[in-house]
């Protein structure tokens, strides 16, 4: 007779626990552990093996062959339709491939899934939308709206998982969606759908429909409010990528991320923009994340400079803005949207030590204008450039583009890719580039572009704001100042304490 098994299991990392635990063993995650209530069953062959061989079938033995024998088969990796996505993807769509794709509520992955299928499915592929929380009206109501071609889209209305394998077995679809994997529930699985431990018996499903199958699959996963991908830590670890769609819910522009690639780069990113047919490319990302003020010819404000950073093989220029303001506390504010927080109070740090800027009663706050999030160490001098130039009031040399990473002595420490930087900065029409200096000279330089090499944040300075560039020496009086001829005020070597004429 089949009894009761309560077991607990950590909703992190799907540990089991036998009791309640306060902090997880296994990640260390606090109060994560959910009770589960379980019928004790003989085992049995399982259910995946049942239904991808076939009822009542005899299941081979698994040969073991060397991996010299091994055969490599030519699969074919297809467009997804949006060149955007094929980036992300590495290159595009693989036969067999497991992608979770995870985003808050509204963010636009059912509409990204959905455009998808439809440029999949006029490639003449079979595709199959697998909706458990949507009804077919639904989802042609948001297909009209989208306008794409439904008749090259399947829609499967079900959420029992021994039912969609199934069908997937039985129609032999080029690419499969789920939406959502949290609606999925397996019968001979105790708990409801959504919880620990039926995602973590669907998802193991899918998987292997996945790979015997050699079909590719797609899951949507919700998120908490964290911002992880709900249910069991595991989920992430099963699938080969696993992709986040970020953006503000109010703003129109949309940042799809890996942070997990079997197939590619983890640094690559995808920029769409959400119109009222749906999703849009932005082929070019650096003229969307600069202001009509730093694409113009008027010059931009104090406080404000563009960065050259990479996201994966891509360029992309930014625009970055500082305030500098008195604090009305005790405590001044460090504020950075856009850029990690200890990486600000570094960098302020490093300004305050070795240019002789007092913060203590200043509150900083920075943005990455645009929304895009900035991981890289090449942001820290425009980030450094900014706050001067907000704390000091004058805006940076009109055509300026600054790149570079600061160290804790203020050096401006190399980057990489320094070459695709300049040449992004040339195409987008920008005349003027700090870089680190470097051993070697650099090369293939355009011609209306201007490389002015520093080595220190003072010499940064220097080009950022003197009149004559990073060769600003040449206006120094044998005293060791100079004047500024824009503002007239003069200035010493370290360029940041003003001295009487």
């Amino acid at each position: 007779m089949a009894k009761n098994k309560t077991s607990y299991l950590c909703s992190a990392c799907g540990a089991s626990a036998p009791s309640y635990l306060g902090r997880c063993p296994e990640c260390q995650a606090w109060g994560s552990f959910q009770e589960q209530v379980s019928l004790t069953k003989p085992k049995t062959d399982t259910l995946r093996t049942r239904t991808l061989v076939g009822g009542g079938a005899e299941v081979n033995t698994p040969r073991i062959t060397r991996l010299s024998d091994v055969v490599l088969e030519n699969a074919e990796v297809y467009s997804s339709g949006f060149p955007e996505l094929d980036r992300v993807l590495g290159g595009g769509v693989m036969p067999g491939g497991y992608v979770l794709v995870g985003g808050d509520p509204g963010i636009g992955k059912s509409t990204l899934m959905l455009q998808m299928a439809s440029h999949v499915g006029q490639q003449g592929k079979f595709v199959l939308y697998v909706a458990g929380e949507e009804s077919p009206y639904q989802i042609k109501t948001r297909a009209e709206r989208l306008a794409v071609a439904t008749e090259a889209i399947s829609i499967l209305a079900l959420t029992n998982i021994q039912q969609v394998l199934e069908s997937i077995r039985q129609a032999r679809p080029d690419l499969v969606i789920i939406d959502s994997i949290q609606s999925m529930y397996c019968a001979d699985v105790s708990g409801t759908p959504g919880s620990v431990s039926q995602i973590k018996e669907c998802a193991a499903i899918l998987m292997e429909a996945a790979k015997s199958l050699n079909i590719p699959v797609f899951l949507i996963g919700h998120v908490t409010k964290e911002g992880t991908v709900s249910g069991p830590k595991l989920l992430e670890h099963t699938v080969d990528a696993v992709l986040y769609f970020e953006g503000d819910k109010y703003q129109n522009l949309r940042i799809l991320r890996t942070v997990k690639n079997r197939f590619g780069s983890t640094q690559e990113i995808g920029v769409f923009e959400m119109a009222e047919q749906g999703l849009r490319e932005i082929a070019n990302p650096s003229e969307l994340f600069l202001s009509q003020s730093m694409l113009g010819a008027a010059g931009n404000q104090p406080g404000s400079v563009v960065a050259a950073t990479i996201e994966g093989s891509r360029p992309i220029l930014v625009e970055i803005q500082a305030l500098v303001g008195q604090s009305a506390y005790a405590t001044p504010r460090r504020v950075g949207n856009g850029i990690e927080y200890n990486r600000l109070h570094q960098i302020v740090a490093v300004l305050e030590r070795r240019l002789g800027l007092d913060f203590s009663r200043q509150d900083v706050y920075v943005n990455v204008v645009g929304g895009l999030r900035i991981d890289e160490p090449a942001a820290d001098l425009a980030v450094a450039v900014a706050i001067i130039s907000s704390a000091r009031n004058l805006s940076v040399i009109t055509g300026t583009v600054v790149a570079g990473e600061i160290g804790l002595t203020g050096e401006i420490r190399p980057v990489r890719q320094c070459q695709n930087r300049w040449q992004e900065v040339a195409r987008i029409g920008f005349e003027r580039m700090l870089i680190p200096r470097m051993e070697l000279p650099p090369t293939g330089i355009p011609q209306n572009l201007q490389l002015l090499p520093v080595a220190t944040l003072a010499d940064a300075v220097k080009a950022c704001f003197a009149p004559l560039g990073a060769g600003a020496v040449g206006a120094r009086s044998q005293s060791g100042h100079y004047t500024d001829e824009r503002t007239g005020e003069v200035w010493t070597d370290s360029l940041m304490e003003e001295v009487a004429p």
